[in-house]
């Protein structure tokens, strides 16, 4: 039987980024070659204490390792919100660990705000 809960659900990177869009946030944040996030089109650079993970998002591609993706949803201490796309797996957008490092490091309260 079909979870009538989650029918309405996001269940692509797509369908997650545009209901964002709607809701303003299209901003993504980017590691920097000093190992600090910047928010695109602004020259602050971010340590993991700046930062709030509000959600996350993981997809999984079907037949393909490589179309895995996780979405975070980001707040920083003045109240930008933002976003990090990385796929995972053997196929991270940041190579060594520096990375992985930086995002465990990040504070996280979910957000029920987020739940689409």
């Amino acid at each position: 039987m079909e979870n009538q809960e989650n029918i309405d659900r996001m269940t692509t990177l797509s369908q997650v980024m545009q209901k964002l869009q709607q809701r303003g946030i299209h901003r993504e944040f980017r590691m920097n070659e000093s190992c600090e996030m910047q928010l695109e089109n602004s020259e602050k650079n971010y340590k993991p204490s700046d930062l709030t993970i509000l959600k996350t998002y993981r997809f999984e591609g079907d037949s393909n390792p490589a179309d895995n993706v996780v979405l975070y949803v980001l707040k920083d201490t003045t109240g930008n919100i933002g976003m990090i796309i990385d796929s995972y797996g053997a196929e991270s957008n940041y190579p060594g660990e520096d990375f992985d490092k930086f995002l465990r490091d990040i504070p996280v309260e979910e957000s029920e705000e987020y739940n689409f």
